[in-house]
């Protein structure tokens, strides 16, 4: 079929429909997924605040038993040091001595006997016996230490073979009245003792306890490994001290392994301090688990929404095409393949409007196949088709701008609207119009076309048939003036010109 402008915008608005829903659906699953992203962060972070305050209340419990006993113990470390300097000591008996000293000393089974050395090393009392055996210790560290710093206080010693049972040494400096070192009392507390202390922990195989020295040296650790304990953190590259400062947190690899965990550390200044470890694949199993239902009912509904998104979308199009088609199919003359006498006047209605407010010109050609009832009774209504045929591909031909109409107008005339153009432009395609009619012509039974030409700028209250009415007038003129030519009116009062 043919046309001379083809309106392209009939199924714009259904397919502007089908590419708004399909966006809208995808906004709404972006959306909605974000929400539901946001939604299981905020869970995600809820679930590691959860397990960083049990972990900091675990650590701070375990720190404030520790504190608590060696300070008891330390206590007993003081009278002792204190008691050693009374003149009396040397005049009593050594039961008497005993009872002097350790009196207020504190007894338990995970605590080892306190002991008093000289200025030299040598064992001289031994809270467990009123006879020790001879013993040396002034080449041990928390001997040098408190000979050396008088200002040492408590010192807490690595973790050692002390006594027949691995420990951690407490000791404080003896010194006389002028500060002289006189020698170092001595306890120590039994590994037994943490062990004992972890195991009444409700706690996970893969948690770990961690007690250490302000030096980062390994007092004890859960799970036990005895190559770990009394290793210094500062001698791994790899762990910094600002990973876990005081009451502060680390989630990731630790020093000791590779499992990544959740690690909290103690507050407050006690000589040793706890850091609890969790598996953060522990600390959010159950996180994960949610994640993964809600993952999926997100994944099902997406897939859903978008699905039928797509589905509406082809319908809509679907939908659209048939319309475009019918709209086409009620806007089209069937023989020629133009618009329509329905669809001009729709067109010039539009165009006219838009004049007015654009105060531009519209010209309209009026065509009329010549002498077209004569040939029709001559060669047959079938050859008379053709020739509307022929005609109308030659205002095809002519007609090329996307604005322009071009239309049946009723039996063997035709229009031809032309938005924004002069008369003296009108006039130029329609003689280019019959110019190739005539040549089309030719080489057959040969037939010629009249055209009549009006063009004007709309001004209110003027209607488009008064343009219609001239350009048929011009038409007439045309026919009357011989046929095979074009004719311009002259607006408002119409003069022919040939």
């Amino acid at each position: 079929m043919l046309s001379g402008s083809r309106d392209t915008t009939a199924g714009r608005p259904w397919r502007i429909s089908a590419k708004l829903l399909i966006i809208s659906s995808v906004v709404t699953v972006i959306g909605f997924s974000a929400i539901c992203v946001n939604v299981m962060l905020d869970m995600r972070r809820g679930e590691e605040a959860l397990a960083r305050q049990t972990l900091e209340n675990l650590a701070t419990s375990i720190d404030a038993d520790i504190s608590r006993n060696i300070e008891i113990y330390d206590l007993s470390l003081k009278a002792v040091a204190n008691n050693m300097l009374m003149p009396e000591l040397a005049t009593v008996s050594k039961p008497i001595r005993h009872l002097i000293l350790f009196d207020h000393a504190t007894t338990a089974r995970h605590f080892g006997a306190i002991q008093v050395f000289d200025a030299d090393g040598r064992l001289t009392i031994d809270a467990s016996t009123l006879d020790p055996q001879a013993e040396n210790r002034a080449d041990e560290d928390y001997f040098r230490i408190h000979r050396d710093n008088p200002e040492a206080g408590l010192f807490i010693s690595r973790p050692m073979l002390f006594r027949g049972a691995y420990s951690i040494v407490l000791s404080r400096r003896i010194s006389d009245t002028d500060g002289g070192f006189l020698g170092v009392v001595a306890g120590s507390i039994r590994f037994s003792y943490f062990h004992e202390l972890f195991e009444r922990l409700n706690l996970d195989p893969e948690d770990t306890i961690t007690v250490l020295k302000r030096d980062r040296t390994i007092i004890m650790r859960r799970p036990f490994d005895l190559d770990v304990i009394g290793k210094n953190l500062g001698d791994r590259p790899t762990w910094k001290a600002d990973n876990l400062k005081v009451g502060g947190s680390f989630a990731g690899q630790g020093p000791i392994d590779d499992t990544a965990r959740l690690y909290v550390r103690s507050s407050g200044a006690n000589p040793l301090f706890v850091v609890a470890g969790k598996p953060l694949g522990s600390v959010f199993a159950l996180w994960q688990k949610e994640a993964l239902r809600i993952g999926a009912v997100v994944l099902m509904l997406s897939l859903f929404v978008l699905g039928s998104a797509i589905v509406l979308a082809r319908e809509i199009a679907r939908r659209a095409d048939a319309e475009s088609k019918l709209e086409e199919m009620a806007t089209t003359d069937a023989l020629t393949g133009l618009r329509n006498r329905r669809k001009f006047d729709s067109v010039i209605e539009i165009e006219w409007r838009r004049a007015m407010r654009e105060k531009t010109q519209v010209a309209l050609l009026m065509i009329d196949a010549d002498h077209f009832k004569a040939y029709n009774d001559t060669f047959g209504h079938q050859a008379g088709d053709q020739l509307l045929v022929g005609i109308a591909i030659c205002i095809s031909d002519s007609v090329r701008r996307a604005g322009d109409c071009a239309a049946r107008y009723g039996g063997e005339e035709f229009a031809v609207l032309l938005p924004n153009t002069s008369a003296t432009d009108a006039f130029k395609i329609a003689e280019t119009i019959r110019a190739k009619v005539l040549g089309w012509s030719d080489g057959g039974a040969g037939s010629t076309v009249s055209c009549g030409i009006a063009s004007l700028a709309p001004t209110a209250g003027m209607d488009w048939a008064i343009l219609v009415a001239a350009a048929d007038k011009a038409l007439y003129a045309a026919k009357a003036g011989g046929r095979n030519q074009s004719v311009v009116a002259s607006l408002p009062k119409l003069s022919l010109v040939a």
